[in-house]
């Protein structure tokens, strides 16, 4: 289980592009990783377009935001396309990435259990460690809650 103050694993994914992100290429910046479980469903698209909307303060403050779910590219497209999302999503389609960072595992959904991702956040500082971890996420202010995290406020930065 990763915790406050550990080393981020690192990873190599594709994004919606089909491009190469490499989180240890990221260093020198602060990071939001942000686990969800699945494309354009209404948790996941509250949570997304949290973040898109507060994107601009993101960017202003350095912070770049990277999603991961076990959807493919191409799901990934139509699901930034469908929502005009400015930022990164991962396939996490082997779930390497969710097995590193804990996020997978047993769910049950009126009363069927299966294999999935859970929602969670880990925000990691300019030298790779995690900074804080949120197990409990609120889809519709997350966006806010993760620049508090950073020490910075959505209204007046």
């Amino acid at each position: 289980m990763i915790k406050e103050g550990d080393a981020a694993p690192d990873f190599t994914a594709r994004d919606a592009e089909g491009n190469e992100v490499k989180l240890s290429d990221l260093r020198g910046q602060k990071v939001v990783l942000y686990f969800y479980p699945k494309d354009d469903t209404p948790g996941c698209t509250k949570e997304a377009c949290s973040f898109r909307d507060a994107h601009d303060v993101y960017g202003e403050k350095g912070i770049k935001v990277l999603g991961v779910s076990l959807d493919d590219e191409a799901s990934h497209r139509k699901f930034a396309s469908k929502y005009d999302l400015p930022f990164t999503l991962l396939a996490d389609t082997d779930h390497s990435i969710s097995d590193a960072y804990g996020v997978y595992g047993e769910k049950s959904y009126m009363g069927k259990n299966y294999m999935g991702v859970s929602r969670k956040t880990f925000l990691i500082d300019e030298e790779g460690h995690v900074k804080k971890v949120f197990d409990k996420v609120n889809v519709e202010q997350h966006a806010d809650e993760v620049l508090a995290a950073f020490g910075f406020d959505l209204g007046n930065g």
